[in-house]
């Protein structure tokens, strides 16, 4: 069943939205798809601050156009209230609000679990992308993938410069490493996001995230790693 949003450029479809995506890290389905560009391009700028889920998914497709674009095809979505997405919308996105990111950056709370403890949806979310990525690389055909992966370091004091040499350390024949950016995540901490091109029958990412990237002695600086975006070349 297609999934409907209303206004999405008012504070009523914005939570909307932001409710939806709480225990959600796509439109539909556990990768990203065309489904979140229509949203995506049905939005005038970037959600604010206010509408946590909505501004870190946002952040996020705004990441995934720029550096290695959408290939889901979803499950259908229909946005009222706003224009009807265009090709050009999808080929050009517009700039993310940097403004809102700023705002986040500068607020300072110790208490706060940035992370926190998965839900038992994310949980089971995760485990249906990892079982993906391995049936991928269990297929007879040799090719190349392009991964996307997040590195999220253990809190704002750690060297996100040695974090990503010490990722980039890591050398696997068939591992190739890509461009990457720390992306603002709240609280003055940021996360490494890297594009890596593997060839499939060579490199395992989740043999690469648990015997490489989450021991010692990279797991100094690296308390996680999430496959955001996983694609055949």
């Amino acid at each position: 069943m297609a999934v409907a949003f209303h206004n999405l450029n008012s504070a009523s479809g914005l939570k909307k939205l932001d409710e939806y995506l709480l225990t959600r890290s796509y439109i539909s389905g556990y990768q990203a798809s065309k489904d979140d560009i229509t949203v995506y391009s049905s939005l005038a700028k970037a959600p604010s601050a206010e509408y946590v889920n909505a501004s870190r998914w946002y952040k996020h497709i705004d990441a995934l156009l720029r550096i290695s674009g959408v290939s889901g095809e979803g499950t259908g979505v229909t946005v009222e209230g706003s224009a009807p997405i265009t090709e050009e919308a999808v080929a050009t996105p517009p700039a993310a609000d940097t403004k809102a990111s700023a705002a986040a950056e500068e607020e300072d709370d110790d208490d706060v679990d940035l992370f926190g403890e998965e839900t038992e949806e994310e949980k089971k979310a995760a485990e249906e992308r990892a079982a993906a990525v391995k049936a991928s690389g269990k297929k007879k055909e040799s090719g190349k993938s392009s991964v996307l992966l997040d590195v999220k370091p253990w809190d704002d004091e750690t060297d996100m410069k040695k974090l990503e040499e010490a990722v980039r350390s890591v050398h696997l024949e068939g591992l190739t490493y890509g461009a990457s950016k720390l992306v603002p995540v709240g609280y003055g901490i940021k996360k490494l996001q890297i594009m890596l091109t593997i060839v499939d029958d060579l490199v395992s990412v989740d043999d690469l995230i648990e015997n490489y990237l989450t021991v010692e002695p990279i797991n100094e600086y690296v308390q996680s790693c999430d496959i955001v975006a996983f694609n055949k070349i």
